[in-house]
């Protein structure tokens, strides 16, 4: 029999999951099971959990056919457990090293209580961590074990299921289950905690409780806070039905008050209309369960007086504060009005339906992945304008004709951005581009992530060096749709941007030309430069370096490599675009690329087409790789400073690991692959193979059209992943939700 039963519910979390998973497998103590319950999420939740089952026996995951919600999520589990003791871990938090270990030494050490409590810590999404401030009260609980009533300070500890594990024959026993609804730990924590006869508590940080950066559930404005209401009467009927336990109702009735004043002090909690029935459902609650003699004073004292007076009391607290952030407020606004004047009278007209804005890295012109979109927008839905934003008007200036721009910043910008339905960008928009409610922005991002991106740049101080994570993020709540091309790139960006958007499997637009390129793709390249056509292309795209000012180091000696590729061989270059405009190419490569000893490619504004015009990549990090891999054409990755790179930047997978073709550590292995022809023998081929699998599984040719019929034109279109795709209805519902 397993000492513990670890039960773990799981919706909408992919992009924690394994961290949570990883840390109840890895622990020091084995003798557990993991039971999971895939509550019908819509992600790819139930395919982690698949996998984990897969390799190791300890894991048991349920599908359920429909979601039912946390709590009942946990009942599903509870049949199928057969260890000594419960825990129930929420799905984005995490056990800490030994914590298992602890916990199994603590309960032999105090006889198997009914139950016992571990502390927690929380964890932010930006990096920091703080225990809980009431950590004191395991400290005082002593050696051994206590009931609530010897200990009441217990119950001042955050009444929550996760911070105790349970006697499963005790819980069995009592018939204790969660209900539906919000706040469904309140039922279950009181009456167990009660009920124990033998409580025990450990003094160690056994959990890390994730605290997201847009809170949990209970942080949205709903009227599910309703809930807790309905959560207190299952409380207070289980206490009239155990007379043992009336001595509790004084206790219970101020927790109650408390409880449900301080949802309503939360200005976020309840829609502003339903503030005044919410103080009247609680206070009717409050009095219907005073016991006789009870006192009542305090904040719960409010609760027998009427809303106005509740609403006098609180805002006298909160005057002298106001005042002063009034002040600030006024003098900010004075100073934004003029700028916004425009497009807030602009803001007052509905939004028009037929509009989409575009803009790429940062208003560069039309590239990447919208512009892919963008084309195709013009073909299948011409009924919809496009404008794009560009920087300044040299960048302007390099648009085709036909291509209606706005320049950044401008009041006609404003006016554009404060009508469109639609944003289509790969880089966050800035402050001063508003979103309006009802708009759609659709995020595409700049291919799939190597490197730690977004959130998970905290942990690198070096990689995030003039980096506003902060920012960056607020940025991002304004995305309603986040494309992806593989589901690595959907976990990695639902953790690196802790915000409120969909995953699309669309696939990525920019990658349709090299799905199915036409035999005479790149040609056009090849001719500007003079390349003959006999010649065979190597494309070199190093990315940046952290670990360097300026991000460039010369890893590979240009001439030297030209020169060992031999005659009939050309070597193409092309830098990541950070360092277009540094010292990078004035180090050496400008002065080959004019004596033709290679091909500076670093300024060709579509990168698809140098990718089309070479036969094979040779690169180290760069994410170029993971589109280049649909060329279904050889790819050598030089990783000679793997190593200090991930230290400095971090990496979401061991590239040398998981390679699309051959891995060089040494400028002699390089060269020798090409000497010798390894390049493309049949193992880079089976590498690349496996490669592609994984990280071009959801590019077909057909993404941008995929985007604009799906996200733009509203219709429901087969993709790579159809019940990912978001049709109409459940695209707009859900972006209403958001």
């Amino acid at each position: 029999m397993p000492r513990f039963s670890v039960i773990v519910p799981c919706f909408k979390v992919q992009g924690f999951l394994r961290e949570c998973l990883d840390s109840v497998l890895e622990q020091s103590f084995h003798n557990i099971e993991l039971i999971a319950v895939d509550d019908c999420s819509p992600d790819g939740c139930g395919a982690i959990l698949d996998e984990y089952a897969a390799r190791d026996p300890r894991v048991k995951v349920l599908h359920l056919p429909e979601n039912v919600g946390l709590g009942r999520a946990r009942n599903a589990g509870l049949p199928h457990a057969t260890g000594e003791y419960l825990l129930f871990l929420d799905s984005d938090d995490t056990l800490t090293p030994g914590a298992l270990r602890a916990m199994a030494d603590r309960l032999e050490e105090t006889g198997d209580p009914d139950v016992l409590v571990f502390d927690y810590a929380r964890t932010y999404w930006w990096g920091g961590t703080r225990r809980n401030v009431l950590a004191h009260v395991l400290t005082e609980a002593g050696d051994g074990t206590f009931t609530a009533a010897e200990h009441p300070e217990i119950l001042d500890l955050l009444m929550v299921v996760w911070n105790k594990v349970y006697r499963r024959e005790f819980v069995e026993l009592n018939g204790f289950r969660f209900p539906p609804g919000y706040y469904e730990d309140t039922p279950w924590t009181f009456p167990v905690m009660l009920s124990a006869g033998r409580i025990a508590a450990l003094d160690r940080i056994c959990l890390n409780y994730r605290q997201r950066r847009q809170g949990n559930i209970l942080s949205t404005t709903s009227r599910k806070h309703f809930d807790v209401h309905d959560q207190y009467a299952r409380v207070f009927a289980y206490v009239d039905d155990h007379p043992e336990l009336w001595s509790w109702r004084p206790y219970l009735h101020r927790k109650m008050g408390e409880h449900c004043l301080d949802i309503l002090a939360k200005p976020d909690r309840l829609p502003p209309g339903d503030r005044a029935e919410f103080f009247r459902r609680t206070a009717e609650m409050f009095r219907r369960h005073r016991p006789a003699n009870a006192r009542v004073d305090g904040e719960v004292a409010l609760l027998t007086g009427s809303y106005p007076a509740y609403v006098v009391r609180r805002q006298s607290g909160r005057a002298g504060r106001e005042l002063g952030r009034r002040g600030l407020q006024v003098r900010r606004a004075v100073a934004g009005r003029a700028k916004r004047g425009w497009s807030g009278l602009h803001s007052q007209l509905p939004l028009d339906p037929h509009l989409a804005v575009y803009s790429a890295f940062s208003h560069l012109g039309v590239l990447g992945d919208p512009a892919a979109v963008y084309h195709k927008a013009r073909e299948i839905a011409p009924h919809i304008r496009g404008v794009w934003v560009v920087r300044d008007e040299e960048q302007a200036a390099q648009l085709p004709p036909d291509v209606e721009h706005v320049l950044l910043d401008t009041p006609r910008c404003h006016a554009v951005a404060a009508r469109a339905k639609f944003f289509v960008s790969n880089a966050n928009w800035p402050a001063t581009v508003p979103k309006r409610p009802g708009s759609v922005d659709i995020h595409t991002h700049q291919g799939t992530p190597l490197k730690y991106m977004g959130a998970d740049l905290l942990g690198k101080p070096g990689a995030r060096h003039g980096v506003d994570v902060p920012f960056l993020l607020r940025r991002a709540d304004r995305w309603d749709y986040s494309l992806v091309a593989n589901r690595h790139s959907e976990l990695v960006w639902e953790r690196a941007y802790p915000c409120h958007f969909t995953s699309v499997r669309t696939g990525s637009p920019r990658n349709d030309v090299l799905v199915d390129p036409a035999e005479d793709a790149g040609a056009a390249f090849r001719f500007r430069y003079g390349i003959p056509d006999d010649h065979r292309v190597v494309l070199y795209a190093p990315t940046r370096r952290d670990y360097c000012r300026g991000g460039h180091v010369d890893r590979v000696d240009l001439a030297r490599f030209a020169a060992d590729l031999g005659e009939g061989s050309t070597l193409v270059v092309r830098l990541h675009p950070t360092l277009a405009t540094g010292p990078a190419r004035g180090m050496g490569l400008a002065e080959l690329h004019r004596r033709g000893v290679v091909v500076d490619a670093t300024d060709e504004p579509q990168v698809e087409e140098v990718m089309l015009a070479s036969d094979v990549l040779v690169t180290d990090y760069s994410a170029l790789m993971f589109d280049y891999a649909n060329l279904d054409r050889p790819i050598v990755v030089h990783a000679d400073d793997w190593d200090a790179y991930t230290a400095s930047r971090g990496a979401y997978l061991d590239i040398t690991a998981e390679a699309p073709g051959h891995v060089s550590r040494s400028y002699r292995e390089l060269a020798w692959l090409f000497t010798s022809g390894s390049w493309r023998d049949e193992e880079s081929a089976r590498l690349r193979a496996q490669f592609r699998a994984r990280f071009c599984e959801f590019d077909d040719g057909r993404a941008a059209e995929r985007v604009v019929r799906t996200l733009l034109l509203g219709e429901s279109v087969p993709g790579p992943d159809a019940a990912r795709v978001p049709g109409p209805a459940a695209g707009h519902d859900l972006l209403a939700a958001t």
